[in-house]
Order: C-alpha cells, then sequence, then structure tokens
C-alpha cells in the first residue's frame, strides 16, 4: 500500500527527489550543528566522571546479586564435597593428658652443678619442653613401653579405603576400619619378636608423632597432650604413655647426671689419693736423708730454737741494762738516799729506825744527865752497835746489786754465744730446706685438694638420693566417648565459607573478564553518555506481543524513552532521529518501531526509514512486501510516493529497504540521503531512520551525519565495551550528534538495581486495571 499524499515538484514531475546542491546541503545541516552543541549537557561532566571513578560498594552488591545463582551453585558444590568428605572420612578420637611443668622442683639439697642452671628465660625452658614432648627419643620410648613393635595393632589403625568407605555410606553403613575388640586393646598387643625389624620400629615412632598434639595452656604452666588416632583406647594410652614417659625420661636424665658427677669424682678422687700418698712419701724420705725435723708450725726445730733463743738473749739484756742501772745508782748514793726497791726485804730500815730512836732518847736524857753518866753511855754504846749494823747491811745491799749486775751481765755473754752458734746451724738448716719447702707445698695443695673433692663427692650423693622432679601429671587421660573429628558442623561451615569465597572470586573473574554493559552506571561510567531509557528482558513473550498491551511494563519503558527524547534538546525531539547500535541484533528495529508507533499517540505524523541496507528486518515485523524501498529511492528508479508505505497506523508511514544494492554505501553518501530527509521533514513531525549496526560498515555513521540526533542502543550484557566506545567514536568522526543511549535486554532483578520497582508498579497498574 502506497501513500500519495506528496505533492508534485514544480515541473509537476514527482518520478524523482528534488536535487539540492552542496551549498543547499550545508545550509540545512547548519542548525543541526547548533543543536549538536545544544545536545552536550547530556553528557557527563569531568566532575561527574571522577565520582563515578570512585570505588562503589553497592556496585560490588549489585555485582554479587547479579551473579548469586553462580555464588550459590559454587557454594552449594563446595558444601556437597566437604559433607561428602566428612562421611567418607573415618572418626577420629581424641584423648588428652593435662602435664604441669615447673621451671624447677623442690630442692631439698641446694648443690652447685646439679640444682637447675639459673639465667634461662621462662620462653626459652618450655619451648624446650614442648619440643621434647614432640622428640623422636620419646615416641621411641612409648613404643617399646606399649609394645608397639611387632604388633598387629596398626592394621586397625589403619583407615578403610575411599571405595569402601563410598560403599559404605551407600548402603547405609558404618565405613569399615577393621577396629579389634575392646578387651584386646585394653590389655595391650602381644611383646614384639626379639628379631623385631628395624623399619618396623620407624614406622612405628613416626605413627606415634603424627598423631601427637602438644597444647599449652596460656598464661599457666600447664600443657594438654592430645593423642589422635581411629580407637578411643588407644588415644587413651598413647596419651597417658607419652606424660609417663616424659617424666620418666626427665628423672632419668636427672639421676643419670648424678650418677655420672659421682662417677666421675670417684675416679678423681682415687687420683688425688695416690698423688698425695706420693708427695708424702717423697717429703719423708728428703727429711730423713737431710735429717729435717719439722717442729708442728712447719719450721725446723733450729730455727724455732733460733727464735727461743733470741728472745732469751733479748730478756738477757734487759735484765743486765736494769741491774746495771741499780749498780751505778747503788754507788753514786748514800745508804739513806737508795731506792725504795733496794731497801726492800731488808732490815736496814728497821735499824735506821732504831738507831734514831736510840738517838732520841740519847737527846732527851742529855738534858738530864752528864755524857759520862753510865745510862748515857749506855745509850751511846748502843747507837754505835746499831750504826755498825747499818753500815754493814748497806755494804751487803751493794754487793747483792753487783752480784745481781754481774749474773746478768754473764748471763748475757753466755747468750749471745750460744746465739751465734745456733745461728750457723740455722742458716744450714734454711739452705738444706729449700727443696723440702716445695716438696712440703706440693703435699699441702694434694690435701686440700682431696679434701674438696670429698667433700662434694658427698654433696653429690645427698643431693642424688633426694632431688625431686619438676613435672607432675594434672590429669589422665580418659577412653573419650564420642569422636572428635571430622565435625560435620565445622567441616560445612568451612565448606560453605570457602564456597562463599570462591564463588565471590569467581563472580568477580567473570565480571572482571565479562567486557560487556549491563547496567545504567556501566554505560555512564565508560561510554560517558546519559542513559535515556531502560527497556526490560522479556523471558515469557515477544517484544510484539508485549507491545500490544500498552499497560506492560515494556510498553512503559518505551514510552518514559519517548518522553526523554522530548527533553533531550531545547527544540525537543531531534526532527531526525537515528537509531543505531554499535553491533547487529541489539533491539535497533523494535525500538526504532517501538517509538515511531509512541510519537504517533501524541498526535504526530511519523516517517519509519528503513536505513540498512544490507540485512533488513522490518519487513518481516510489518509483514510488507514492497516493490521499491529506499535503495530504489536513492538509486532514481522510484519516487518518494512509491517508496512510501502506509500501516496500520494511520499516521505512521514507514519506507522500507527496498532490493538490496550491491553498494548502499555509495547510494546512502548521495545527495538524495539529504533530499529524502528535507522533503520528509516537510510533510512529517518526526522521522526516525533504524539504521545499520555502526563497527564494521560505514553505513550509519553516513546517516548519523545525515541525522538531526542519534540514538545508540545497548543490550544489557551483549554489547561490549570497547565495542560501544568504537562506535562512539566513529559516529563522532563522521560529525553524527549523540543525544544518549537506550539500555534493552535490560534483567533488572538480576543485576540487583532498583529499577524493577519501576516494573513492578506498572504491571500492578495493568492487573489492577487502571
Amino acid at each position: 500500500m502506497q501513500r500519495d499524499h506528496f505533492s508534485a515538484g514544480p515541473a509537476g514531475d514527482d518520478r524523482h527527489l528534488p536535487m539540492l546542491g552542496e551549498q543547499q546541503v550545508a545550509d540545512r545541516r547548519v542548525p543541526t550543528i547548533h543543536r549538536a552543541q545544544q545536545l552536550s549537557p547530556t553528557v557527563l561532566s569531568d566532575e561527574q566522571h571522577d565520582d563515578i571513578d570512585d570505588i562503589d560498594l553497592l556496585a560490588y552488591w549489585r555485582l554479587l546479586v547479579s551473579r548469586r545463582w553462580l555464588i550459590l551453585g559454587v557454594i552449594s558444590a563446595v558444601a556437597a564435597l566437604a559433607l561428602i568428605y566428612t562421611l567418607l572420612t573415618p572418626p577420629t578420637y581424641r584423648a588428652t593428658a593435662v602435664l604441669q611443668i615447673d621451671t624447677e622442683g623442690m630442692q631439698v639439697m641446694q648443690v652447685q652443678g646439679i640444682s637447675p642452671i639459673q639465667g634461662v628465660s621462662d620462653r626459652q625452658y618450655y619451648q624446650t619442653q614442648y619440643e621434647l614432648l614432640k622428640s623422636r627419643a620419646l615416641a621411641e620410648r612409648v613404643v617399646e613401653d606399649l609394645n608397639l613393635v611387632g604388633s598387629d595393632i596398626f592394621q586397625s589403625l589403619q583407615p578403610a579405603s575411599w571405595f569402601e568407605r563410598l560403599r559404605g555410606l551407600l548402603s547405609l553403613g558404618a565405613p569399615a576400619t577393621n577396629q579389634p575388640g575392646p578387651q584386646r586393646v585394653a590389655n595391650g598387643a602381644a611383646p614384639p619378636p626379639a628379631n623385631a625389624d628395624a623399619a618396623e620400629r620407624r614406622r612405628a615412632t613416626v605413627f606415634i608423632q603424627d598423631g601427637l598434639v602438644i597444647e599449652p595452656v596460656r598464661d599457666s604452666h600447664l600443657v594438654r597432650i592430645h593423642y589422635d588416632s581411629l580407637l578411643p583406647t588407644f588415644s587413651a594410652r598413647v596419651a597417658n604413655a607419652i606424660a609417663d614417659g616424659f617424666i620418666a625420661s626427665s628423672m632419668d636424665q636427672q639421676f643419670g647426671a648424678s650418677s655420672y658427677a659421682k662417677k666421675y669424682l670417684e675416679d678423681q678422687l682415687a687420683q688425688l689419693k695416690s698423688r698425695l700418698e706420693d708427695s708424702e712419701r717423697t717429703l719423708v724420705d728428703f727429711a730423713q736423708k737431710e735429717n729435717i725435723v719439722p717442729s708442728a708450725n712447719g719450721a725446723s726445730l733450729e730455727a724455732q730454737n733460733l727464735s727461743d733463743l733470741n728472745a732469751s738473749l733479748a730478756k738477757a739484756q734487759d735484765q743486765r741494762i736494769r741491774a746495771e742501772a741499780r749498780w751505778n745508782q747503788a754507788k753514786a748514793v748514800s745508804g739513806a738516799a737508795l731506792p725504795a726497791d733496794m731497801l726492800a726485804d731488808t732490815v736496814l730500815r728497821n735499824l735506821q729506825e732504831q738507831r734514831a730512836k736510840l738517838q732520841g732518847d740519847y737527846q732527851e736524857k742529855a738534858q738530864t744527865f752528864k755524857p759520862d753518866y753510865p745510862t748515857m753511855l749506855a745509850l751511846k754504846g748502843q747507837i754505835d752497835e746499831v750504826q755498825k749494823q747499818v753500815v754493814n747491811e748497806l755494804a751487803n745491799i751493794r754487793a747483792s746489786v753487783k752480784a745481781e749486775y754481774d749474773a746478768a751481765a754473764s748471763q748475757e755473754k753466755i747468750l749471745e754465744k750460744q746465739l751465734a752458734n745456733l745461728r750457723a746451724q740455722t742458716l744450714d738448716v734454711d739452705s738444706r730446706s729449700i727443696q723440702y719447702n716445695i716438696f712440703k707445698r706440693e703435699v699441702d695443695t694434694n690435701r686440700q685438694l682431696y679434701n674438696a673433692l670429698l667433700q662434694r663427692y658427698k654433696e653429690v650423693g645427698m643431693a642424688g638420693g633426694v632431688k625431686s622432679s619438676n613435672l607432675s601429671i594434672v590429669d589422665h587421660a580418659e577412653v573419650p566417648a564420642r569422636r572428635y573429628a571430622p565435625s560435620i558442623s565445622l567441616n560445612l561451615a568451612v565448606g560453605l565459607l570457602v564456597g562463599a569465597m570462591l564463588g565471590v572470586m569467581l563472580a568477580l573473574l567473570l565480571e572482571y573478564l565479562d567486557d560487556t554493559l549491563k547496567t545504567p552506571l556501566d554505560i555512564e561510567q565508560r561510554l560517558h553518555l546519559a542513559v535515556l531509557g531502560i527497556v526490560p528482558k522479556l523471558t515469557k513473550q515477544s517484544p510484539y506481543n508485549a507491545l500490544k498491551d500498552p499497560r506492560s511494563a515494556f510498553s512503559e519503558s518505551y514510552r518514559s524513552v519517548r518522553t526523554a527524547l522530548q527533553f533531550s534538546t531545547d527544540r525537543g525531539v531531534p526532527k531526525v532521529l537515528l537509531i543505531t547500535s554499535p553491533a547487529a541484533n541489539e533491539g535497533k528495529s523494535t525500538s526504532a518501531l517501538t517509538l515511531a508507533q509512541n510519537f504517533t499517540q501524541l498526535g504526530k505524523r511519523v516517517l519509519l526509514i528503513e536505513g540498512d541496507l544490507r540485512n533488513p528486518t522490518l519487513n518481516k515485523i510489518l509483514c510488507l512486501s514492497p516493490q521499491a524501498g529506499l535503495s530504489s529511492l536513492l538509486a532514481g528508479a522510484a519516487t518518494l510516493a512509491q517508496t512510501v508505505l502506509k500501516t496500520d497506523d494511520e499516521r505512521l508511514d514507514v519506507i522500507l529497504s527496498g532490493p538490496l544494492p550491491p553498494s548502499p554505501t555509495e547510494l546512502l553518501a548521495g545527495p538524495k540521503l539529504a533530499s529524502l530527509l528535507l522533503t520528509g521533514a516537510e510533510k512529517y513531525d518526526q522521522i526516525i531512520i533504524d539504521a545499520p549496526p555502526v563497527l564494521g560498515i560505514a553505513d550509519a555513521p553516513i546517516l548519523a551525519n545525515a541525522a538531526e540526533g542519534t540514538l545508540l542502543i545497548i543490550k544489557s550484557g551483549s554489547t561490549g565495551i570497547s565495542a560501544a566506545q568504537s562506535a562512539i567514536k566513529r559516529l563522532k568522526a563522521a560529525r553524527g550528534r549523540l543525544i544518549g543511549c537506550l539500555l534493552t535486554q535490560y534483567d533488572a532483578q538480576a543485576s540487583g538495581y532498583g529499577y524493577g520497582n519501576y516494573y513492578a508498579y506498572g504491571e500492578t497498574r495493568r492487573l489492577s486495571g487502571k
């Protein structure tokens, strides 16, 4: 069906479009260039770009929501693997013994060298004890104590194969673990044969070490000794054996040190005793040979006698000096002037008193009697006799002092002579005592060493017998009543956590590798263009069926695009609107047809031109098969009236692509396209061009240059960022006027954005009939 409402040209020939010159075309395009400058507010400013480049946590949340099924799938898979692993893992039983470790035990007797060495920090000491608990030597001791070498207990401790466990799980039975009876485990394994293999011993030692876990209790002297195995009784036995063996090995080490010290001291005592005996024998032999007799203090008899004689000589000289002084004093003075010490123990003083008394009587009687009186003569005779006795006594005293002086001088001379002889003997003995003193000092040194070592030997013996251990068992290990591992709840929690981490990492990785535009925010951040509309994704019906319902969310979205286009420029909707996309199958034709229909609802006459001369689709949508179209019109094979088709809507006319030309680019680049748009603008209120994709061909940039505004279609989750950016560059290089983007096939619920509320509102209105 053709519409023949176009008027003929001035010559009355309506077969061809009027030809416009280059100047006319340029004049026609001048207003559009100014419009392009007026469209700039729709593009984001640099400040907005800086704000968009900041980290947006909400964007990450939306990303996770958009890939929630992937994350949930990964979480479910990892949790299922954790559950299967838990069910297939044989149960492990843990027995725990608590041991107290002090830095030093109770010291009944402190002995240097046997007592603990001070100066080692507690941290180093306890770390050493923890490593000793995990040592190979202690594990070997436990193996010997439990008689594990040559025993078949290890066969019971080997877990069943994965196939057996899986078969037991599928048959709802417990996995086979070859557990022995409790009586056998409690009684212990059979003694190992005499020729036990060293390899089996090493294997048992490694097995004990692998199941051992040492856990120090924070801020205490306690340490927990855990042992894990498949048998609860065996775990308790090993835990207790480790605690007992550690204490026993510590005591053995202490007693071993004491025994070694005693043995060493015994050997040294024997050597020192022999050395002391030899030195004493040498000393005695030398003294006998040289006739040296030492005194109690160690000096020779000659030296001791010389010392005594020298003291006697000094005493004799002192006595001689005092006697000489007394004699000189006795010679120099009269009898009455003698010192009192000379007159002591003599009758001289009595005689002098008697004489003085007689003389007094004589003088008294001389006053009465004459000298020749008998009484006077008798007194005179008595006085003379007493005077004679006094003179004799004085002579005796002087003779006694002289004799005392002579004796002292004689004794001094004798002592001086003896001292001279003894001094010569002493010098001779001293010259022969040099080697004797050397031998004596060696004897004294050996005796001191022997006595000190003997005292040390006694102390070590006493300390070794009373020493106590600094280790003690607080709690013995009991047979565990329930398994320690694996824990279903813990493994499931870990599986869920690991699955969530892997799911989020996988979602972020896929998002990083996904070079497509999915949300309006992506378009604003990556393309720096405003989003004029968002078309939701349809899952249960085709777009054309959804458009039949004017109240559907799909129809509402295109009406919102129509409204946004009315405010895209200062003159409203661009007169000639080009709709294109970076690639094919992104919703260009559907959007062009829907927008054309929406503009007719406003009372406008709209001309829809199918500008895709390579892969047209509007003919299939409208079910039209014209003989002529845009290619015929641009080639001059048909007139405008022959190419315009009427649709069911009387306000909507369509120009389809027509026959496929061999060179569409040359037809679109010709002047007739501008003549078509100029003529159509005079007859129609709105012209919408359904253009081909931008990339790969030059058709869309040519059409964008001729149009007043270009709307770029972006398919959510399909259009690549680099493809969209390249398309924008090509359109700008062709001086196309981009007014914004239209996002199609957008799944608001999957992306996590709030646009779904808008669509839900539209659906609510439709269902309620408002």
